[in-house]
């Protein structure tokens, strides 16, 4: 099933605020793993490091971000969202002026079961369609700062203190 949009340039009025919100979907077993996706489209094609992104989209309209993020991770991975409970891991400013709001959940997600949503763009004056995101595959929380665009590594040290297990007072 192809779920193809056409992408508005984000530096556009029609843009709006700008803002993304996502899902960052742990698993704690074997070991803590976050799920990442490779950026699709040409730009993105021949790199790795800095190239992922936790799945996330465009908060349209008068949408709540929590929607948002549930909406833009079907989209993007094909896949339906994990269920509740779901934590508010905030926002984070990206270079490019837009505003990423992620939440966080613990799930087991099928990275098999992939099916990439698209979208259109002109590429040497060919509207062409490309996937949203190309790959998706869990990573260490290590692995994943080395391979996260640079603007939403905060939120793994934000997943850290979120999992951390409160200290006993005394």
């Amino acid at each position: 099933m192809s779920r193809s949009r056409t992408i508005t340039d984000p530096r556009s009025k029609e843009a709006g605020a700008r803002l993304s919100a996502g899902l960052l979907v742990v698993r704690r077993a074997p070991q803590l793993e976050v799920l990442i996706g490779h950026m699709g489209g040409p730009f993105w094609a021949r790199k790795d490091a800095a190239a992922w992104s936790f799945p996330k989209g465009a908060v349209e309209g008068d949408e709540q971000p929590l929607d948002a993020a549930l909406r833009e991770f079907q989209e993007e991975t094909g896949i339906a969202p994990p269920p509740p409970p779901y934590r508010d891991l905030g926002t984070e400013r990206q270079r490019s002026g837009k505003t990423v709001r992620l939440y966080t959940v613990e799930a087991e997600v099928d990275v098999d079961a992939f099916r990439p949503g698209t979208f259109t763009m002109t590429v040497r004056g060919r509207t062409v369609e490309v996937p949203e995101l190309d790959r998706l595959r869990w990573a260490s929380p290590a692995e994943a700062r080395d391979l996260l665009v640079v603007g939403q590594r905060p939120f793994l040290d934000r997943l850290e203190r979120v999992l951390r297990p409160p200290r006993a007072s005394g």
